[in-house]
């Protein structure tokens, strides 16, 4: 067994089909100006193209179209959000929670339509996703999550409790006391949509600008490459890399989530695991773990844990962790009980943004031309496309039904100053983390950190 790669996956299907763009080079003037090369900024060129075919459009990229999260991310493709119904109730009414559920839920749909009608092959799969129970803790916690659906009118149609013969049917699985199903996830492979998006967006006379960075903008008018651009809408689709802007430093958190991709499984891992239909997993701890397998047999397996660093810092170096790394592999091997040991060929990493209140926003003002997406902690593969075509319809002005949802023009306030969001962020972390072992260890709630920690995030 060699060492691991420390780059995704997802990279070494497509790395002989990259397409080098150049980077902006004048002065220029455009419409609709994009900053950040991902899933966000190419779904919403791609949908003001569609609502507004004539505007001139341009993608600014500092480094290569999908560097970020959208190259980096488990390939989940899920309709669910990082926000509950019960808080999106809290704060806008039982019909908006519902709305922006359905809506997310739909997103599935949308997003197939849209790569089988453009013929974008990213190895699209939807055999749904399973939440599995460990202990008895997360038992109650997968159960009350399930009756908080049906209490808002998500029947078994969207969510369900799996009986055991079902569960067993769809993986084998050690020491799973209970699981959930829902049909409203997708496992595909990242980097081929976000490119493939890339090419769609061009052939539509979207101009896309790599190794060009963006050092300040304001209304109507951008700084990128020292070039000055002058500009009707602004938006800012930067995700984990907000905190590199001016004046963004304290909008989102940039928090690190690694992955770990094995050598292709045997026929016989394949058999024993049951694993037919490629679910995507989970289990309901509190330090989420996530787990595909793509198309050609390899378990992706991914964790949340990693230190936030001092200031939002974001450095190449930050993309692995050894320790942090082992600890994910440790998991998976406890998760996946293989007789036989599966060769780890990769490992990686890469920051997803979090805004203070671990709410998705979608914001413009009219009057400044200024537009933002995202804030999706975690869940963006699918969100940002409907946070995308929300975005478009605001900016076109059509007064669509989407243009209501709760997300739309619902900032989050920011991040504490250093060094109050160091040591908030890492106590949040090492608190989940906690309560995850306390939770394993007696099977037993631990209600004084679980309070603590639900406190933080619900300020």
């Amino acid at each position: 067994m060699g060492r691991p790669l420390t780059r995704p996956l997802w990279h070494d299907s497509v790395s002989g089909h990259a397409v080098n763009r150049g980077c902006l080079d004048r002065d220029s003037q455009f419409d609709i100006a994009i900053i950040g090369g991902g899933f966000s900024g190419l779904w919403t060129a791609y949908y003001l193209k569609m609502f507004a075919p004539d505007s001139r459009i341009a993608v600014f990229e500092k480094h290569q179209i999908g560097f970020g999260a959208s190259s980096r991310n488990g390939g989940w493709c899920s309709g669910f959000l990082p926000t509950s119904l019960r808080e999106f109730e809290k704060s806008d009414g039982r019909d908006a929670a519902i709305a922006i559920y359905r809506n997310g839920f739909q997103t599935l749909d949308e997003i197939e339509r849209v790569i089988t009608e453009l013929n974008i092959d990213c190895d699209y799969h939807r055999g749904g996703t399973i939440c599995g129970a460990t202990n008895s803790v997360q038992k109650s916690r997968i159960e009350a999550e399930l009756d908080q659906f049906g209490e808002f009118g998500f029947g078994d149609e969207f969510y369900r409790k799996l009986s055991k013969h079902e569960f067993e049917t769809k993986i084998s699985l050690e020491n799973v006391l209970a699981a959930t199903y829902t049909p409203y996830c997708a496992a595909l492979q990242p980097t081929k949509l976000v490119q493939g998006l890339a090419r769609v967006v061009e052939d539509l006379g979207v101009k896309i600008f790599e190794n060009t960075h963006v050092s300040e903008y304001a209304s109507r008018r951008l700084y990128a490459n020292r070039f000055r651009c002058s500009v009707d809408v602004i938006v800012r689709a930067t995700e984990g890399f907000t905190a590199r802007l001016k004046h963004h430093r304290r909008t989102l958190a940039p928090l690190y989530s690694y992955m770990v991709a094995t050598a292709p499984l045997s026929e016989n891992q394949i058999a024993k695991l049951g694993w037919s239909n490629r679910e995507t997993y989970h289990d309901a701890r509190n330090m989420i773990i996530y787990a595909q397998l793509t198309k050609d047999r390899r378990i992706a397996f991914g964790g949340r844990g990693a230190p936030y660093h001092f200031a939002s810092r974001i450095k190449p170096v930050y993309d692995t962790h050894e320790a942090i790394h082992d600890k994910i592999i440790e998991s998976m091997k406890t998760v996946f009980s293989l007789d036989e040991d599966v060769e780890v060929t990769h490992r990686w990493g890469g920051p997803l943004g979090v805004p203070r209140n671990w709410r998705p926003s979608v914001l413009f003002d009219r009057f400044s031309g200024l537009a933002a997406l995202g804030g999706y902690v975690g869940d963006g593969v699918a969100a940002s496309n409907l946070a995308a075509r929300t975005l478009a319809h605001m900016i076109v002005d059509d007064d669509h039904p989407l243009t209501k949802l709760p997300w739309v023009n619902c900032q989050s306030k920011k991040w504490e100053v250093e060094p109050f969001r160091f040591i908030g962020i890492n106590g949040l972390l090492k608190l989940s983390e906690a309560i995850d072992r306390h939770e394993a260890k007696t099977n037993q709630p631990d209600r004084m950190r679980s309070y603590i920690l639900d406190k933080f995030l619900g300020e």
